[in-house]
């Protein structure tokens, strides 16, 4: 059994975006202890069992904005295919 994650450790990784509580896929992903590219792949599998807007790709200026505001490297951020996944009040 998996030890729980802390609240203020998952309050953290959330973003507000496009006025949507979000996370980032590569957050959401380190989460479940998987990849963010697994992640997506799962999602692409099982789009089906997801909302249309449940991910959706940051625009450039978003990416850059959100490049100049955490303190990650450009290589972590690879790309501006990242993802985010839109958070429903009761999944905060």
């Amino acid at each position: 059994m998996s030890a729980l994650i802390p609240r203020d450790r998952i309050e953290q990784t959330i973003l507000v975006l496009r006025g949507h509580r979000v996370m980032l896929d590569s957050d959401l992903a380190h989460l479940y202890g998987v990849t963010a590219g697994r992640l997506n792949e799962a999602v692409k599998r099982n789009e089906d069992r997801f909302p249309s807007d449940f991910m959706f790709p940051l625009t450039k200026s978003e990416f850059d904005h959100l490049k100049s505001q955490i303190a990650i490297s450009s290589r972590e951020l690879m790309t501006e295919r990242l993802f985010v996944r839109k958070l429903t009040p009761c999944q905060i």
